[in-house]
């Protein structure tokens, strides 16, 4: 080989793949069905009359979801550019779909379809949304840096969030929606000062509920979501009906303390939190691995935000950046919002771990998601530098 094509092969950059994040990705899905089979293995024998009901649907669908992570990972993401429009509306049809005879109840709530398999048309609404906002945003450009932008793209956020509220009854769906477009516009403007009053607009609004629940004006008689805020506020006087699922979480986070009880030896999975292989799967981690348990999971999520900081800020071009965004905000806002309801924090509004939680649609579409950041950061190069090569005598 001669020196110039020496000289070029050490030039040509090099593609990126995270296997940082790969690892924590598997890790955490690993780590999901252990703790989904420790969580779930008593009430599916009850149930089902097989320990491992509850896990063998969530490996099928985590199996599902990996094959899809790595097909969406080799596709290049400027091809869902173009379908920026149909995930649109693709998302709205699929909620709406939930009032036709496709649509299902599970434990009270109508929020699933059965198309041949059983889809969450929220889940699939948070991927659609992330498509969309990234390309719409890239595609007004500097008008989402003004008030009247900013204001128009949330506004185009609405109806999508408002399908989700009102015909599936899912308020945590529909924040998590509005908290993925609501940072992905705030990361594309420089100006945080709309953001800031909005945020204490917003704030205040919040408070003047818990005021006038808290005042007997709202009761649980006109809303009950009203008795969640009721519940949360004095969870005692709630023991025996609103507020029991949080004080048994709250008792299995005291009782595991520092380290826990060890795998498998909760006793509040033992019926006393009820469907805690779903949004009060992060109580039973407390108790079974206690506070330093917990705080590793938490970190194993912090480095998965992190790694998708790293992502974002390489990204090729604006697009590959915002789906990135969508992405670590859908994440993060989850992983907040369910540890703040175990705790007791805010009100319950019935949020999953991600990841971790029992829920095919979610782990499938999240992992779609991951496959769209992979797909970002194939398309990063790393500069290969040329060395000086020495003269030979």
């Amino acid at each position: 080989m001669s020196e110039p094509e020496r000289r070029r092969k050490q030039n040509k950059d090099k593609a990126f793949f995270d296997y940082t994040m790969l690892f924590i990705v598997l890790f955490l899905l690993c780590f999901g069905l252990v703790m989904l089979y420790s969580v779930s293995s008593y009430e599916s024998s009850l149930d089902f009359g097989d320990s491992a009901y509850y896990l063998k649907k969530q490996a099928q669908a985590t199996l599902v979801g990996i094959v899809l992570m790595f097909v969406v990972m080799m596709v290049d993401y400027h091809f869902w550019r173009k379908f920026a429009i149909p995930a649109y509306i693709v998302s709205a049809l699929l909620v709406l779909l939930v009032l036709t005879p496709l649509g299902y109840e599970v434990n009270g709530a109508k929020r699933w379809l059965n198309i041949g398999i059983s889809v969450q048309p929220a889940e699939a609404a948070k991927v659609g949304m992330i498509i969309f906002f990234a390309a719409y945003v890239c595609r007004i450009g500097k008008n989402v840096q003004t008030l009247k932008g900013v204001v128009r793209t949330l506004l185009l956020g609405v109806p999508i969030s408002a399908l989700v509220l009102f015909i599936t009854q899912n308020l945590s769906s529909a924040i998590i929606i509005f908290g993925i477009i609501f940072m992905m516009v705030f990361v594309s403007t420089p100006n945080y000062k709309e953001y800031f009053l909005l945020g204490i607009g917003l704030v205040a609004v919040a408070a003047v509920f818990v005021i006038l629940v808290q005042k007997g004006v709202l009761t649980s008689e006109q809303s009950y979501r009203f008795g969640r805020i009721e519940a949360w506020l004095n969870p005692e006087a709630y023991a025996g009906t609103k507020g029991f699922q949080t004080l048994q979480a709250l008792y299995a986070i005291g009782s595991g303390e520092l380290f826990g009880k060890g795998l498998g030896q909760s006793m509040q999975k033992l019926g006393f939190v009820p469907e805690a292989q779903n949004d009060m799967v992060f109580s039973i981690i407390c108790e079974e691995l206690g506070l330093f348990g917990a705080f590793m999971v938490l970190l194993m999520f912090i480095l998965l935000i992190w790694r998708f900081l790293v992502v974002a800020n390489n990204a090729e071009d604006m697009f590959g950046a915002l789906i990135v965004v969508g992405v670590m905000a859908h994440i993060s806002l989850q992983v907040i919002l369910n540890v703040a309801v175990v705790t007791n924090t805010i009100p319950n509004t019935g949020i999953t771990l991600p990841f971790i939680s029992y829920g095919g649609s979610a782990v499938v579409f999240l992992l779609i998601e991951i496959g769209l950041v992979f797909s970002v950061s194939r398309r990063i190069r790393l500069k290969n530098p040329v060395k000086n090569q020495g003269t030979e005598g």
